[in-house]
């Protein structure tokens, strides 16, 4: 399997949770988690951080990743992931001379990854020969209901007419902790997901993130249960 470059978004204007990406979890800045699970995984060559924040590469490199630094025009709130990984790729080829035909990004709020996880969804975007990939969690019941100008209506199920949950459509949750994108996906369509998509599925207690304070502690809480740290 050829090896990837691993792309890290990390900008350093959070507004919920000030300095999230390198807010203290479980001993180590958010950060760090990502970082050290990317140079863990084989199909990984070389981990890039890009970021506007010196806090945030002075982080990068003590964790043993290379530092993109992100022009300020990419690291707006309005600012995509995709615009990042764009610049990250260009800066990649130019200045490291590392294969950047596809990347590896990874979201440093979401640490929840096992050993593995990085190279079996790589070895399932070479198997699927896919353009995209993106992690998954399956919920056991999840039953969404939306506000609409007409009222309350359910969204992925008919209350009307409820099904036993064992019938319903498997349905998904896109978790934001690994894609995959190949290099001529994000030129071409200027998005992480393209039309030759796989789709690696990770445990249900993956599905957490860090957006909160108190997400933090339930991050840490799945770190220790799982032995992550």
């Amino acid at each position: 399997m050829n090896r990837s470059v691993a792309v890290i978004p990390a900008r350093g204007g959070s507004k919920g949770l000030v300095n999230k990406n390198i807010y203290p979890v479980a001993g180590k800045p958010l950060l760090a988690w990502s970082i050290l699970q990317a140079k863990a995984a084989e199909g990984i060559i070389e981990v890039f951080v890009s970021t506007d924040s010196p806090l945030i590469a002075d982080v990068a490199i003590e964790y043993g990743a290379r530092v993109i630094d992100r022009p300020p025009h990419l690291a707006t709130d309005t600012s995509t992931s995709e615009a990042a990984l764009h610049h990250a790729l260009e800066e990649i080829e130019q200045h490291h001379q590392l294969p950047s035909d596809r990347v590896v990004f990874l979201q440093a709020t979401s640490p929840l990854r096992l050993p593995g996880d990085i190279d079996n969804a790589l070895q399932l975007f070479v198997s699927e020969c896919a353009d995209s990939l993106m992690s998954v969690t399956r919920p056991d019941d999840l039953t969404l209901w939306e506000k609409r100008a007409t009222g309350w209506e359910s969204v992925n199920f008919d209350f009307r007419n409820r099904a036993m949950r064992q019938d319903r459509p498997q349905q998904y949750i896109e978790n934001g902790s690994i894609y995959i994108v190949s290099r001529d996906v994000l030129e071409r369509v200027n998005n992480r997901i393209g039309a030759k998509l796989s789709v690696y599925c990770m445990q249900f207690w993956q599905t957490w993130e860090v957006d909160t304070i108190e997400e933090i502690d339930l991050i840490e809480f799945y770190m220790h249960k799982k032995k992550l740290v």
